[in-house]
């Protein structure tokens, strides 16, 4: 089993923009670590308290991945911290080892992480 991180603001809280952007991240999440939609055991969510129009599991869902846990939550408020942002930890099976893992942070969240990101 692998664990993936990944990150992506959005520049409005839109259910649209919301639903895109974390579509994008999980689909290169998907394609750089060679996940298929069988090998998703589970997916986790956050989000900033600005994004409050759409869960951003809806997205998972719409790119059929029906059989796997997923969950939505708060982002931890921390004063000065990035907004406007969806996090993700993705649980997969695979072949991978954890070092191996290409994490996947875009847009405005490639700060939260340069050290980790292909981007």
């Amino acid at each position: 089993m692998i664990t993936v991180r990944g990150a992506i603001t959005v520049e409005k809280n839109e259910r649209t923009e919301v639903l895109e952007k974390t579509k994008t991240m999980l689909s290169l999440i998907f394609l750089k670590n060679n996940i298929k939609t069988e090998d998703i055991l589970s997916i986790l969510f956050t989000a900033t308290s600005d994004i409050d129009c759409v869960y951003p599991a809806v997205s998972a869902r719409e790119l059929g991945i029906t059989q796997a846990s997923l969950m939505c939550m708060q982002e931890m408020k921390v004063v000065g911290s990035l907004e406007k942002c969806i996090r993700v930890m993705v649980m997969a099976e695979s072949d991978l080892k954890q070092k191996d893992v290409k994490h996947i942070y875009l847009e405005g969240a490639k700060k939260l992480r340069p050290d980790l990101s292909i981007n």
